[in-house]
């Protein structure tokens, strides 16, 4: 497993929990890959919460997932199995877990809220939410701590669940694609703005 950025809510909140869990686990067999799944398995769970119509219950499990998600990296390297596959495999399993609490979220808004292009909130959300992650994959390694600070770091991704298990517990799953959708979207545009500052334009 390669190092990740934790962002605020990770640092103040979900680390108090998965570090814990992670010590814990490293006295057992299981594996960072499979904790990794574990984390996608309840992102997964959260969206199938959704659809039946417990949004309290899918908020609280999106916000586990977040937990669970930074126990592998610390498994990881309590058992000393960092791997770069690891890394990989978090990532993909990361992407496919986002597009799921996002859609979750959408289809209960949709379900039980009467406000107008909730479909558009949601797929702006959903858009956002990965290009976010993008942004900060695609840049070079030597460069990609410039969007750990400031506002550039201000849509990570445990930020991103935390407010979805807020929309969803407090009922107010339309307000929360909208703040999701306008802060991932603006903090993209404004990556793009340093990473051409940092990188040069070049010739494209």
């Amino acid at each position: 497993m390669e190092a990740v950025y934790d962002g605020y809510i990770s640092r103040h909140i979900n680390r108090k929990l998965s570090e814990p869990a992670a010590r814990l686990l490293a006295k057992t067999r299981a594996t960072p890959n499979q904790v990794s799944c574990m984390a996608f398995g309840t992102a997964l769970v959260s969206l199938v919460s959704f659809v039946l119509g417990h949004n309290i219950i899918a908020g609280l499990l999106v916000q586990l997932s977040s937990i669970i998600d930074g126990m592998d990296g610390s498994l990881a390297r309590l058992k000393g199995m960092t791997s770069k596959f690891g890394g990989f495999l978090d990532a993909v399993l990361d992407r496919y877990a986002d597009i799921f609490v996002v859609l979750g979220l959408t289809l209960w808004s949709f379900s039980h809220e009467t406000y107008p292009g909730i479909w558009l909130a949601g797929f702006l959300a959903m858009a956002g939410s990965i290009c976010t992650s993008y942004t900060r994959a695609r840049i070079s390694p030597e460069h990609r701590t410039i969007f750990d600070t400031g506002l550039k770091s201000a849509a990570s991704r445990d930020v991103r669940l935390f407010l979805i298990m807020l929309g969803a517990v407090t009922g107010q799953a339309y307000f929360c694609l909208i703040a999701i959708a306008a802060l991932t979207n603006l903090v993209v545009l404004y990556r793009l703005a340093c990473a051409r500052r940092c990188l040069g334009q070049g010739s494209g």
